[in-house]
């Protein structure tokens, strides 16, 4: 559910997967992998993605709407 809601924020911001990874300090070879839930999200990675997208954990956990 979180590489969906990752992949819809990005979408709704107009941001590449490169432009959200530059953002984040990482690389668009994991937000590639966040989107496709290949890997985890660590806990400071939740943080950084929901003070950047204005969202709560449980949102982009899907464990709200």
């Amino acid at each position: 559910m979180y590489g969906q809601r990752i992949k819809e924020l990005r979408i709704e911001k107009g941001l590449s997967q490169q432009q959200l990874a530059n953002e984040l300090n990482t690389t668009q070879k994991n937000i590639s992998k966040y989107e496709l839930e290949v890997i985890d999200l660590s806990t400071e990675l939740i943080i950084r993605l929901c003070k950047f997208f204005e969202v709560s954990a449980d949102y982009l956990l899907g464990l709200e709407n």
